[in-house]
């Protein structure tokens, strides 16, 4: 038998609103997330702006205990949160930590870009340089792990089945959830927690500073430096967040009445190989094209279909040729497109948690009938002319909006796209 599987609890930290009602009102006020990041200015770096999620120095201590939030690096923190989020948000009752009951019928696939960077980075290696192999560092040895942020969660929800980390770099957290969508869909297991968390790490954002794809032109008014689809883009907005949704096989949700978001209708992972001009920074724009037709057939819809696209579309030279390929996959002329939208302008690109935070908001726009607005891109870059009619600048209300699709386009040439349908009984 193969299962039908759908969303079931959303649970959402980003860099303007840390639970899925008020990052939904956020979306529609196109509330930006960009601020100043003084730490930037101060080690010299071109980009001095960056989208971090707000008061979770606060709000974990609601979520942890002060020994687990000891142990835990901010990665994993906003993977807790945004997960325990979506598994009360599904209505599911969090175990006790006392309890040996084990869930075998739920899992997670949460993924990452770099883990427990700022651990390693600003507190284990310092440590061992200055000599101090102390108790602290077997702590911290623990938070640097990649897979720390899956398995905090597996501790906290005492998930048995599938707990793994993955990360395929800006496509992570479509990649966890196009993953656990078949997980389900082929019976291995009833639930599943999937999508991304990044944590901020200064010394990661180096890298992408140096190769100047991070936007170094708008320091003095953060609120317009993501731009995607602009003619002035300049580069992304280096972000921090987790969006974690619950997905579940449609038999458990309805044997248990529980609230249905929405449907995943089907998805598609593959790689550009860097052939076609793809290289590890920029897509072959065939394997993109490719990804999103084999998403739309495994879904089993028309292109016309769609309504909506949540786009990968990180205010670089390439979201040009992002929506060239959309268009061209979707066998839509730019006038028949569906409605393109860019979630980054207003939370900046979170790297592996990017996907899962922009699955949440498109759940969301489903459910509530509207597309946000794609922020600064009033100068829209001359060669997307033909589309603008398509590329809402403030929210458009769309109340009888039943099909998006998301997609993520990452470094190293690899690709997912997802299908969401409004769940209508």
């Amino acid at each position: 038998m193969v299962e039908r599987v759908v969303v079931t609890g959303l649970g959402v930290v980003a860099p303007n609103a840390n639970n899925p009602r008020d990052f939904a009102s956020a979306l529609r006020k196109g509330k930006s997330g960009v601020r100043f990041y003084p730490p930037a200015r101060d080690l010299g770096y071109s980009c001095q702006v960056a989208a971090l999620p707000e008061g979770i120095d606060d709000l974990k201590l609601r979520y942890l205990t002060p020994d687990e939030a000891l142990a835990t690096n901010e990665n994993s923190t906003l993977a807790a949160i945004a997960a325990i989020d979506a598994w009360m948000d599904a209505r599911l009752t969090r175990p006790h930590p006392n309890s040996d009951e084990v869930d075998w019928d739920s899992g997670a696939i949460i993924g990452t870009g770099c883990g427990g960077m700022d651990a390693l980075g600003e507190r284990l290696v310092p440590l061992f340089h200055a000599g101090k192999v102390a108790p602290e560092c077997e702590r911290l040895f623990e938070e640097t792990l990649t897979s720390g942020n899956s398995a905090r969660v597996g501790s906290l929800l005492a998930l048995g089945n599938q707990v793994s980390t993955n990360s395929s770099a800006c496509t992570t957290g479509n990649e966890a959830v196009v993953e656990a969508f078949h997980h389900i869909r082929e019976g291995r297991a009833k639930r599943m927690l999937a999508g991304g968390s990044e944590g901020h790490s200064i010394d990661f954002w180096a890298g992408s500073d140096v190769m100047k794809v991070l936007c170094r032109t708008h320091n003095d008014a953060p609120e317009k430096a993501s731009r995607p689809m602009s003619a002035t883009a300049s580069g992304f907005v280096p972000a921090a967040g987790a969006g974690i949704l619950m997905l579940e096989s449609l038999s458990s949700a309805q044997a248990r009445d529980a609230r249905i978001y929405a449907e995943v209708l089907g998805g598609h992972v593959n790689a550009g190989g860097h052939r076609m001009g793809g290289s590890f920074s920029w897509p072959n724009p065939e394997g993109v094209r490719r990804c999103i037709r084999d998403s739309v057939e495994a879904a089993g819809i028309r292109p016309e279909e769609i309504d909506a696209i949540s786009g990968h579309l990180t205010s670089t030279f390439a979201d040009v040729q992002e929506v060239e390929c959309w268009s061209a996959a979707l066998g839509l002329p730019p006038s028949k497109m569906p409605l393109i939208h860019a979630p980054k302008s207003l939370i900046g690109h979170a790297l592996g948690a990017a996907g899962g935070i922009e699955c949440v908001a498109a759940v969301l726009e489903l459910v509530e009938g509207f597309v946000h607005g794609s922020a600064n891109c009033e100068d829209l870059n001359p060669a997307l002319a033909a589309y603008a009619e398509r590329i809402p600048h403030t929210t458009v209300l769309v109340p009888d909006m039943k099909i998006m699709a998301k997609a993520s386009f990452g470094f190293g040439d690899v690709n997912a796209c997802i299908i969401f349908r409004k769940f209508e009984g």
